[in-house]
């Protein structure tokens, strides 16, 4: 159960955290640039789910520790050292063959348009979207159970 409350702190957090910063994507943003952009990443994002449904955390978190150091940036995917991927809270982060899947089909799809963080954060949305249909039925359990 007290991870449950984790997943639904993290993710208040989230919604916090881009309504402050407010970058300017949002649903429909590569309407006309990349059309499937976020049927692609949500479809990647589906597909990774089904066969590891551990994933969805792994994912909001990725994004948490982006956005967490200079903005939501994408910074968290470099590669090498002296990263932050390779800083110590980060060293168990997971989700990196996600984005990479669906990085390589935006590339195929519309090469240069999408950016990583603007697929780091779909991602990251998709995957709540994807578990909180367990979440709601299970916080509705444990609210009639101690009532």
């Amino acid at each position: 159960m007290s991870q449950k409350i984790v997943l639904m702190f993290l993710l208040l957090a989230m919604v916090g955290t881009t309504m402050v910063q407010g970058q300017g994507t949002r649903v429909g943003f590569y309407a006309t640039t990349c059309r499937r952009a976020e049927s692609i990443v949500r479809a990647t994002v589906q597909s990774h789910f089904t066969s590891d449904s551990s994933i969805a955390p792994g994912l909001l978190r990725m994004h948490f520790h982006d956005c967490f150091v200079n903005g939501c940036d994408a910074s968290i995917l470099i590669d090498g050292a002296n990263t932050e991927k390779t800083a110590g809270p980060n060293l168990l982060l997971r989700g990196y063959d996600v984005i990479a899947d669906a990085k390589t089909q935006l590339e195929a799809e519309c090469p240069g348009v999408v950016s990583c963080a603007d697929i780091l954060a779909l991602a990251a949305r998709d995957s709540v979207v994807l578990v909180l249909p367990f979440l709601l039925a299970s916080c509705c359990c444990c609210f009639f159970f101690f009532f």
